[in-house]
Order: C-alpha cells, then sequence, then structure tokens
C-alpha cells in the first residue's frame, strides 16, 4: 500500500506511537497520519490509552493530506456508525418547556444537565424558602 492516500478513503493502518493529543498510525512502511483525539471515538476522550493500544490494526479515514509537509489527517470515528442520540423527554412542543416542570418532579430527575432556567427557580425557590423561614424566626 504506497503512493498516495487521497482525502475521504478508508485504509487500514496500525497504531505506532499514542501523545496526549492523538495516535499516529502507520498506514504503510513509508507514511503514517495522526488521528487527533477528538477523532478517535464518537464520545468524550479523556485518555487515548483505554480507546487504542500501540501495535492495534485499526481503520481509519483520510481527511486531509498536506502536499508541502506530506501530513495525513485521519480519523477513526468516520470510520464506524454514528450512534443514535439519546433525546431527552420535553415538557411539551414548542420553546417553552421548561416552564411546565414542577418543583417536586425536577428533584425526581437526578441525571442529565439543568438548564439554567430550571437551576434559576430552583435558586428562587430555596432563597425564598429561607426568607419564610428567617422570618418566621424574626416574629417569634
Amino acid at each position: 500500500m504506497s503512493g498516495q492516500y487521497e482525502a475521504g478513503s478508508i485504509v487500514e493502518g496500525k497504531v505506532t506511537g499514542i501523545k496526549p493529543f492523538g495516535a499516529f498510525v502507520a498506514l504503510d512502511e513509508k507514511k503514517q497520519g495522526l488521528v487527533h483525539i477528538s477523532h478517535i471515538a464518537h464520545g468524550y476522550v479523556k485518555d487515548i490509552n483505554d480507546e487504542l493500544s500501540v501495535g492495534d490494526t485499526v481503520k481509519v479515514k483520510v481527511l486531509s493530506v498536506d502536499e508541502e509537509s506530506g501530513k495525513i489527517s485521519l480519523s477513526i470515528k468516520e470510520t464506524q456508525p454514528k450512534p443514535e442520540r439519546q433525546e431527552r423527554p420535553r415538557g411539551g412542543s414548542g420553546g417553552g418547556g421548561g416552564a411546565k416542570r414542577g418543583g417536586s418532579q425536577q428533584q425526581s430527575q437526578p441525571q442529565g444537565f439543568n438548564t439554567l432556567e430550571d437551576k434559576l427557580k430552583d435558586w428562587l425557590k430555596q432563597s425564598n424558602e429561607i426568607q419564610a423561614d428567617l422570618n418566621k424566626r424574626i416574629k417569634k
């Protein structure tokens, strides 16, 4: 497998080195390219060593070839099917989904992100509860 590699082609290579920013993959005896950490997998990759090891044979897609420097950019994730996104259920259609949630329902959702709007509602509720409690103590 020698000669020029074209952007868009998918080839097999062997991992020859791993750095914190990416993995070097030998395409043949003379050419090697870099798979940037953002192109290792579809999800977040904290440590490349959890995903790849030196000597692994991997399928890579050629993203770009710099003719002057000879640098080849590669991607492993582009050779893999994209995982289906898990959509969070929204409260109704339209942009006002967050306004329909009640305080008790919100606390029964331990996973996922709260929007800033949801967090603000929580903070205001907590603040009002604390203020009411302080007012009761002052009146005693």
